[in-house]
């Protein structure tokens, strides 16, 4: 249980961080709402965050 909480949030720390890096690179209309665009990422991140913890704590509490 705890090696697949560790490659969870390893995961998601390296898809964070390649979305962060990838984030002014790509076409020119892309890099004018740079800002826009990473905080729709940002928030799509952190909704997916809780609902993966909330997923855990489910399965956690009614399957182990």
């Amino acid at each position: 249980m705890t090696i697949g909480l560790i490659l969870v949030f390893i995961i998601i720390i390296g898809a964070l961080l390649a979305t962060l890096l990838l984030s002014g690179k790509g076409d020119e209309e892309y890099s004018k709402a740079t800002k826009r665009n990473t905080t729709n990422l940002s928030l799509i991140y952190i909704v997916v965050i809780l609902l993966s913890f909330l997923a855990v704590g489910v399965y956690i509490k009614w399957f182990v």
